[in-house]
């Protein structure tokens, strides 16, 4: 008999309404189901309660079993977490691009640009792993073939660089190769049909200047598209006739869906392709001339191949013609079927195109009058280096993504196989000091880059400046130069790719948030701004609070108030005075030996602006109930006027200096080496004449003028006269072209710091600095006190020097300069330095930074 049988007879000789026994097991045995109690005869339906009862047990565990799995993978993530490194570890906070104002629209809108700076023309989108275009031609020097591509001073360009640009959806570059003179423009368009980030069209039109030669009278572009992914992209045909079939390649992505690229010309073009596979296009113009010059060995003629290599993800296209020749590339997405790419594409080119060019043109100028008033100001030459400061500026911006290489650090446990490790995966969206020097991100220089951007687009400034405080380290460490990306790296030397997680740079994004936040109490912003920037504030707190926390530990002196910059190195015999790179004013003279009994002048005054920064963004953001520490408290020491004359202050000279172990009897001597037996190998070395002593470092320039950049000086002080004295003294600072970065009068006076190194911030003229000295002067002179005349009288006669000067190379070069010579005014150093130099705009609008 069946067990069923069993229960079912025991059933007969009880009532009804008792529960019998084997059911009372049952259901002491289920209590997690809560079962309830079984009444009746109907032994197959107690089965199948069974039945369903055992299901639900069995669910119960398989979530529990999904609980402790993924409790297990947590404790594991966390044991790894703790295992990692602090100097690679995340800031644990929320990231401030995921705040909602940066998501939506606003991302949309920023998708693709010309977001690769060391590119003569590149678009990309502002995604990791992006579908990459961009342009190279052939170039003709002495007779022979060069390719044109990444921007680099040994291409001869006569001048290059935006001639305007709106950092959004808009740019015009000139570019003047010999006798060759090529524009190219970009445009964005995003209609119902587009997919995501929209429409783009590039017009490329090339002009000759009467030459001759028969060579140089046809011209020959590479246009090219790229997958980073490393998906494969489809070709337009096999043989490319743009009049019979203007596309050019096709693809699809989930981004943005199905895309085309389209070619269309009324000249008579000649098109050829190559398609390449490759990880890498960082040496995409080596590939090509590779190709190139295999077709002109074999058959003779210079063009690509018309070979496409299996799952292709780079498509090269050559366009060939006569000059003069115009011709516009249009790519469009989202084109599946029912999207109008047809109507799309005639929309951005042709006729089409130039009235869009031709009207974003026009809204760029009205808006630069809108922003910079320079109309009743300046004339027309100068208001042309005005728009080619802030098209440059904008045009220069760039998206990288990548792993910074960071220095493992001294007294680490750190186990690795290399000396270096690994930031996290990060991207960083950006303006950069130089197309062809600098195209990456800098620390100290991004706060003065943002002093423009912020008065032309609020927005895209916020995103800049989000990006990189999301790059803030648990420690509250953020490295100061940005090599992401194999591109990136490609332009820099090996010795400068590591970066020392002991060293800072001048935190000058506090620039930025200050006038931000002085705008939002000027009401200079409509309310949705003045939201956004509080709302950006209040996520970005926590991570300033830990950048200053950084600095407020790390950099700190032995003396109370007292800050000194960490990586200079007390054991080098080659340098004349060792490097302080961490401060941006690289080989400024400092202490002769550095110790830890430095006092670095200039830290302690960027310390003030950052005390005096995080004291107005608490008591905005938090008004009565502000959490943290008392930055106000912070901001008293270090504007205390007695104790920084008591720790700065040299009498007799009446300056501010360092105060360190020093000597002035340092030198650079030849010194002889044997090597083997027949050889004899020079070098300079440093040698020291006298013992150093604890004082004050006796050079006066851009340092010393820090407590007169960050108006500590009371107007009514007589030092404060004295500072006026050193600025306009020709035999010191002035000159007719700027203020020099070091006296005339000084020991190290445009004095080489090593065999190889150049004077760099020993004499020339530098723009951010004069744009610091000019805003105090202009302070100065609208403050009650006895000197404000004599300050107005200098900065008038500063601010006609720095703007006739830079406007004058310009027109002379073609291009802004890193620097100024202090003798005759020439650029020097490296030159489409539109960076910080772009603050002359700043300068012709008088528009400065408030404290």
């Amino acid at each position: 008999m069946t067990g069923g049988g069993r229960r079912s007879a025991r059933s007969r000789t009880k009532p009804s309404t008792d529960v019998n026994e084997d059911d009372d097991a049952f259901n002491k045995a289920k209590p997690i189901s809560k079962l309830r109690r079984v009444k009746t005869k109907d032994h197959g339906t107690a089965l199948r309660i069974l039945n369903a009862d055992l299901k639900i047990i069995l669910g119960f565990g398989i979530i529990a079993a999904l609980i402790i799995f993924f409790l297990v993978n947590h404790l594991i993530s966390i044991a790894e977490e703790a295992r990692r490194p602090r100097v690679v570890t995340p800031f644990p906070a929320p990231r401030i691009m995921d705040l909602p104002q940066f998501q939506g629209e606003h991302k949309e809108s920023l998708y693709w640009g010309t977001y690769r700076p060391h590119v003569y023309f590149g678009i990309r989108a502002r995604t990791p792993l992006s579908l990459v275009a961009g342009l190279m031609w052939l170039g003709v020097k002495d007779g022979r073939y060069f390719i044109r591509h990444i921007c680099q001073d040994s291409d001869d360009l006569s001048t290059y660089g935006w001639t305007s640009h709106n950092g959004r959806d808009f740019g015009h570059q000139v570019l003047v190769d010999q006798d060759m003179t090529l524009a190219t423009s970009f445009l964005k368009y995003k209609e119902d049909d587009s997919g995501y980030g929209g429409d783009w069209a590039v017009r490329i039109n090339v002009q000759n200047q009467g030459w001759n030669e028969e060579m140089q009278k046809n011209v020959h572009l590479f246009f090219y598209l790229a997958e980073e992914d490393g998906n494969a992209l489809s070709l337009g045909g096999d043989i490319l006739d743009i009049h019979e079939n203007s596309l050019l390649a096709s693809g699809s992505r989930t981004d943005i869906g199905e895309w085309q690229l389209h070619l269309k010309s009324k000249a008579d073009l000649e098109v050829h392709y190559s398609g390449l596979r490759t990880p890498h296009i960082h040496n995409l113009s080596d590939l090509v001339q590779e190709n190139l010059a295999s077709q002109l060995i074999r058959f003779n003629r210079l063009q690509l191949p018309d070979i496409y290599q299996s799952s292709s993800n780079i498509l090269v296209f050559q366009i060939s013609g006569r000059i003069p020749l115009e011709t516009d590339i249009v790519f469009v997405s989202g084109a599946g079927e029912n999207s109008r790419v047809e109507e799309r594409i005639s929309n951005l080119a042709g006729v089409s195109l130039t009235n869009q060019l031709n009207k974003k043109q026009r809204e760029f100028d009205v808006k630069f009058e809108s922003c910079f008033q320079l109309a009743d100001k300046l004339d027309s030459n100068s208001i042309h280096v005005g728009k080619a400061a802030i098209g440059n500026m904008l045009g220069g911006i760039g998206y990288f993504y990548g792993q910074s290489k960071i220095l493992i650090p001294k007294n680490s446990n750190v186990k690795s196989h290399d000396d270096f490790l690994l930031y996290w995966p990060a991207e960083l969206y950006t303006a950069v000091p130089s197309r062809p020097f600098f195209p990456r991100g800098f620390l100290w220089d991004e706060g003065f880059h943002q002093l423009l951007i912020w008065r032309w687009d609020l927005h895209i400034s916020l995103d800049i400046v989000g990006h990189w405080l999301d790059l803030i380290n648990i420690d509250g460490w953020i490295p100061r130069e940005q090599i992401l990306g194999a591109e990136a790296l490609s332009k820099v030397p090996a010795e400068f790719v590591l970066q020392h997680s002991s060293n800072g740079n001048p935190p000058t994004l506090f620039l930025v948030l200050r006038d931000l936040v002085n705008g939002i109490k000027k009401n200079k912003f409509t309310a949705s701004e003045s939201s956004e920037i509080i709302s950006f504030l209040q996520q970005a707190f926590v991570r300033l609070e830990a950048w200053f926390q950084w600095f407020n530990t790390t950099q700190l002196g032995k003396d109370v108030g007292s800050y000194y910059w960490h990586g200079r190195d007390n054991l080098t015999i080659r340098e004349l005075n060792p490097k302080t790179l961490s401060s941006g004013l690289d080989d400024y003279p400092r202490a002769s030996h550095p110790t830890e009994d430095e006092r670095h002048l200039d830290l302690r005054c960027w310390m003030l602006l950052a005390a005096d920064c995080m004291n107005s963004v608490a008591e905005l953001i938090w008004k009565e109930n502000k959490p943290g520490k008392d930055y106000a408290s912070t901001s008293n020491l270090l504007s205390d006027f007695d104790t920084l004359n008591q720790m700065h202050f040299d009498h007799a000279s009446g300056a501010y200096f360092d105060f360190g172990n020093h000597t002035e009897k340092v030198r650079l001597s030849w010194k002889e080496n044997m090597i083997g037996n027949n050889y004899v190998d020079r070098e300079l070395v440093r040698e020291v004449l006298e013992r150093p002593e604890l004082k004050l470092v006796p050079h006066v320039g851009y340092v010393s003028l820090f407590p007169f950049m960050t108006r500590i000086i009371p107007s009514e002080s007589w030092i404060l006269e004295k500072q006026l004295d050193l600025i306009s003294n020709r035999s010191i600072l002035w000159t007719n072209y700027g203020l020099r970065s070091l006296a005339k009068t000084s020991s190290m006076y445009m004095k080489r710091n090593t065999q190889h190194d150049a004077p760099y911030w020993r004499g020339p003229i530098w723009m951010n600095m004069n744009y610091m000295i000019l805003s105090s002067l202009r302070h100065y002179s609208l403050e009650n006190g006895p000197y404000r005349d004599k300050a107005r009288a200098i900065y008038e006669e500063l601010r006609d020097n720095l703007i006739r000067n830079v406007v004058q190379n310009y027109h002379q070069t073609g291009f802004l300069w890193e620097q100024y010579d202090q003798k005759q005014g020439k650029g020097k150093g490296a030159r489409v330095f539109t960076g910080w130099t772009s603050l002359v705009l700043l300068i012709m609008a008088e528009a400065y930074n408030e404290m």
